[in-house]
């Protein structure tokens, strides 16, 4: 049984940085993929980056350049160092977990992440 908890979210004035963390318990296999989500408030739940335990990572077009995930082993957390947020950024970010691969035409999909924590909330200002 897989479970995450995220942490990090906050309120950050436009132009600075955030950095969120997912642990994850449960996470027993060699191989899967992690992700981050988020959801404004009447959006779509979107895709923001994964990370495979290969060292693959997607990014959303919109987040290029300015967020990074890492994870440095199956122990350690998943990180999103979010840098030049923008009030676009603003939502609650939700971590994500598949258990072996996910497709590559998958890893920003919903639908690709049977597990799922609760969220942080972030504010950009």
């Amino acid at each position: 049984h897989v479970q995450l908890v995220e942490s990090g979210g906050g309120s950050v004035q436009a132009g600075g940085s955030l950095r969120l963390s997912c642990q994850a318990s449960g996470l027993i296999f060699s191989r899967y993929c992690m992700a981050w989500f988020r959801q404004a408030p009447g959006q779509p739940r979107e895709g923001v980056a994964s990370f495979c335990s290969d060292g693959t990572t997607t990014y959303a077009e919109r987040v290029k350049g300015r967020f990074i995930i890492s994870k440095d082993n199956t122990e350690n957390p998943l990180y999103l160092q979010m840098n030049s947020l923008e009030s676009e950024d603003a939502a609650m970010y939700y971590c994500a977990a598949q258990l072996g691969f996910v497709g590559a035409n998958y890893r920003l999909q919903t639908h690709g992440f049977p597990f799922w924590g609760q969220g942080t909330q972030v504010t950009v200002s």
